[in-house]
């Protein structure tokens, strides 16, 4: 795909349609000559790709890789723009004690036990979505199946009224699609503006009004540092919302997509359901679709793999390369939902450390739910189109992984 290394990290600089369409053969270049690789971004920050699985599991549990994006808040701005700060105080962007105290205060809403409970109810939303879904004739299966899903769980979570759902939808795309031209610029901004608009009402509703749900009880909940502040509280239902539904729904795309390219592991999966756990931790190893960590920024110089990062340089965890490092899974780019050994904590699609992702369990559940249902109910589920020409996401840097449609026909012998 490439010929040099430089090619290579231009690829990834630049997030080249070449790049998005296979960005694991410019990793594995990556891994090979330039595992902690210096790179220059269209937004003009000085930053460093971590691709090789030591490297990124140890970078993720770093404490001197700070994720306050808030000390480095001049690149932070440079990079997102300013309406950003109001919606990102949150856990994903801070570190201990403050992390500590946030991520304390909603956990309780995704323990074993929590989440467990949420088996009925996602089962009957599947069902619903798939009772919709055409049967005979091609249709894409991302916005009536992949996406609906997740966005129904979390608003549900959350409790947000089923009639605004679409439009939180829509504003949390336009958010994730920006990119680093003016008009970009300006629709993220509108969009963040209005998405903290719409949680501060939702908040002051809940407060009149508390119901059964995850954001009552976040206005109200308190420990011995004391509760959510007002940003806090439309920063984390935010974080929430925005995590909570785009990666499942990319996710269920992508998983969809590679079973259905691979028909053995499929068969293998229909042919004992006990498998559809590990299948799914495989799935997410092979091609979750978290691409990259979040930035993080050395608040000291500190060296990976024999390189110098200096401080105040951003840091990106580049986990889809991590998850196929041949030092550490063998036959990496090889889907194998039997893969020996494969634990659910062995691949880094969820991240690692403090900042693992607090709704893995739920997405999991999600993920598992929704291919069980889907493979048994329509058995002769087919691509409509050939594998070569998915179309992946376009993206200003590699952040989401994911398809930009999934043309599906679920009986073609109907």
């Amino acid at each position: 795909m490439t010929t040099d290394t430089q090619e290579a990290v231009t690829a990834v600089e630049r997030c080249t349609p070449e790049f998005r369409r296979d960005p694991h053969a410019v990793y594995a270049q990556l891994r090979d000559a330039a595992p902690v690789c210096p790179m220059r971004p269209p937004h003009g920050n000085e930053t460093y790709l971590i691709t090789r699985y030591e490297d990124a599991r140890a970078a993720l549990s770093d404490p001197r890789l700070s994720k306050d994006m808030y000390g480095a808040m001049g690149a932070y701005r440079k990079i997102f723009g300013d309406s950003s700060v109001a919606l990102d105080d949150n856990m994903l962007n801070s570190d201990a004690p403050k992390h500590t105290r946030l991520r304390r205060l909603v956990n309780s809403a995704f323990t074993p036990r929590r989440v467990e409970a949420l088996r009925p109810k996602i089962q009957d939303i599947v069902r619903g979505l798939l009772d919709k879904c055409p049967t005979r004739e091609p249709f894409d299966l991302l916005p009536v199946f992949a996406f609906p899903l997740p966005i129904i769980v979390i608003c549900d979570l959350l409790g947000v009224p089923p009639q605004e759902r679409s439009r939180l939808e829509s504003l949390s795309f336009t958010v994730a699609r920006s990119g680093f031209d003016e008009e970009a610029r300006r629709a993220q901004q509108k969009a963040e503006e209005d998405l903290h608009a719409y949680f501060s009402d939702l908040i002051a509703a809940k407060r009149r009004c508390p119901g059964d749900d995850l954001l009552s009880a976040l206005t109200a909940v308190r420990d011995d540092d004391g509760g959510l502040t007002e940003n806090e509280l439309v920063s984390t239902a935010f974080l929430l919302m925005f995590a909570g539904h785009k990666t499942t729904a990319y996710l269920i795309g992508n998983a969809v997509l590679h079973l259905l390219s691979h028909p053995g592991q499929l068969r293998a999966v229909r042919e004992n359901g006990e498998l559809m756990r590990a299948a799914v931790e495989e799935l997410v190893r092979y091609d979750g679709s978290v691409e990259s960590a979040t930035f993080r920024y050395a608040t000291e110089d500190v060296e990976y793999g024999g390189t110098r990062i200096p401080k105040g340089a951003l840091v990106q965890v580049a986990l889809s390369s991590a998850n196929r490092d041949p030092l550490k899974f063998d036959a990496p780019d090889e889907l194998n939902v039997m893969r020996p050994g494969n634990a659910q904590d062995a691949h880094l699609g969820f991240g690692h450390g403090i900042h693992y992702c607090l709704g893995a369990p739920v997405a999991r559940l999600e993920m598992q739910l929704a291919l069980t249902a889907l493979f048994d109910r329509f058995p002769r589920m087919a691509l409509a189109g050939p594998r070569a020409e998915a179309r992946w996401l376009e993206v200003p840097f590699p952040a989401f992984r994911g398809l930009a449609e999934l043309p599906v026909v679920l009986d073609p012998a109907g």
